[in-house]
């Protein structure tokens, strides 16, 4: 065992630090080590503190090894995935000067409506960047920070996001990668490096802000002594730039130039988030047109409302998860969070047509359906930015891969199958953002490209295949209809 050369992924989501343990030629999971965050606020605002990250971040790199039962000299690289987003100030020590607004932090969504007015409306914005600013995007929260927190504003001399943060950490160098660079609002993907005029309208220094590596697999530095000590792993290995966590699950699944192509990924967890790699630069206003980790592109959606907001119903319901029933007549849209697809930053949760006869576990189905139609609609305006007709067949019987906590709940996989028509795919791999980010390490470490690594790895293809049933229209027009109907009275759109 101690022969092995491994290399640590890290996935730093909004709840928890995940590092695997993975074999650098195989790509076998040896061991993941975890450890939970904090998140705090209330009323739209979501926060937490980045030294969290930090020790969270040691935590699960010890886990993971002592699980492994491997020498810290087996490891030769290491990279972070993390959420993205979200707005991290730094003082002159690198040290955070206030709690880092989160991407689901949505007290925002007024700087970013007076952004997209202040740049010449949508269409400009998708040229620039390949998306326009939502509540979610760190362009916006920087805005909000400078109206109401102007003294952090002034102070800050450097700027990261959450990957950036903990990469910094580790190599000592203000590093980030195109891929979560392009979820700023500041960073142009029509050109490739951060938007002067865009900085402009921000009052954004760009001087505060880290160098773009070439990719997210590019070595950018070697861990520092201090890491090393703090992370119990050798001095000088290979520190590579890491990227976006749906980036990073993009590389895990194989999807980029040299895999897969414009394949679509549905991820359900705390958000629902559909993507694909393609050569075809997004400038759909209703998608985030990405750059992706390997140098190709990643259009995608994001929902707010997917599996936590599920679950809240199914509690307040007094309800296992999993004992649920069709919808029926109900239709229930779980926007508990406000919604960021459709662009709703003030939206509640919606019922309509209760009846007598309506049961609880109807209502849990319901809630299913509203986050999962959601969700779908996104998909089909994805494909289409990828030169794609949804409904053609042979678009139609391309696997929809499922990832996420949500793909191991046999009422997501249903819901999501029925109401989509499509075949399925369950990858084998559970931490597909923390492989990912194993991939970009060892490429960092040896060479070679991430995705081809990781299709080696084969990842993306192994697991559960589910065939295709007929898709369920009825509910899908059900639930369609009421979004459509009420999105302006009722939803605040």
């Amino acid at each position: 065992m101690s022969s092995r050369t491994v290399v640590i992924g890290v996935d730093s989501s909004t709840q928890s630090t995940k590092a695997a343990v993975i074999d650098a030629v195989t790509g076998e999971q040896l061991a993941v080590g975890r450890a939970p965050h904090v998140v705090t606020g209330e009323s739209g605002a979501r926060e937490s503190d980045p030294e969290v990250w930090w020790r969270a971040l040691g935590d699960a790199v010890a886990a993971g090894l002592k699980e492994s039962a491997l020498p810290a000299r087996s490891v030769t690289g290491i990279a972070v995935a993390g959420q993205q987003h979200g707005l991290v100030v730094l003082d002159r020590s690198g040290r955070p000067l206030r709690p880092a607004l989160l991407w689901n932090d949505t007290r925002s969504a007024p700087q970013a409506a007076a952004l997209t007015d202040a740049f010449g409306g949508p269409g400009a914005w998708t040229a620039r960047t390949g998306s326009v600013p939502v509540a979610s995007i760190t362009a916006s929260k920087w805005r909000w920070l400078c109206e109401h927190d102007p003294e952090a504003a002034k102070a800050a001399v450097g700027v990261r996001l959450p990957h950036d943060f903990l990469t910094e950490r580790l190599a000592g160098v203000a590093a980030t990668d195109p891929g979560d660079a392009s979820g700023t609002g500041w960073y142009a993907t029509a050109t490739g490096g951060y938007d002067p005029d865009l900085l402009d309208l921000l009052g954004l220094d760009p001087a505060l802000l880290p160098e773009v590596a070439p990719t997210g697999a590019a070595r950018i530095g070697s861990l520092t002594g201090a890491a090393a000590d703090a992370l119990g792993l050798p001095a000088g290995i290979a520190v590579a730039a890491g990227t976006g966590d749906n980036m990073s699950a993009a590389v895990g699944l194989g999807l980029g130039g040299a895999g897969l192509l414009d394949h679509p990924v549905l991820s359900l967890g705390t958000s629902g988030v559909v993507f694909a790699a393609s050569r075809t630069r997004s400038t759909d206003p209703a998608l985030s047109g990405f750059a992706a980790a390997d140098g190709t592109y990643l259009p995608l959606a994001c929902t707010l409302n997917c599996t936590l907001a599920v679950d809240k119903v199914a509690s307040l319901l007094g309800l296992h998860r999993e004992d649920t029933a069709p919808g029926g007549e109900a239709v229930l849209l779980p926007y508990l969070d406000g919604e960021r697809t459709p662009d709703l930053p003030t939206a509640s949760g919606l019922l309509t047509g209760l009846r007598h006869d309506t049961t609880p576990q109807q209502l849990l189905g319901a809630a299913y359906e509203g986050a999962a139609v959601t969700v779908l609609r996104a998909l089909d305006t994805l494909l289409r930015a990828c030169g794609l007709d949804p409904d053609a067949p042979d678009v139609a019987a391309r696997p929809l891969r499922l990832i996420g906590g949500g793909a191991q709940g046999r009422s997501w996989v249903e819901t999501v199958r029925r109401l989509s028509g499509r075949p399925l795919v369950i990858p084998a791999g559970g931490e597909l953002v923390a492989l990912g980010a194993a991939a970009l390490a060892a490429s960092a470490a040896g060479g070679g490209d991430p995705v081809a690594l990781a299709t080696s790895w084969g990842a993306g293809d192994t697991g559960r295949h589910i065939d295709a049933r007929e898709r369920d229209l009825e509910t899908w027009q059900r639930v369609t209809s009421v979004l459509d109907r009420a999105s302006e009275p009722l939803l605040g759109g």
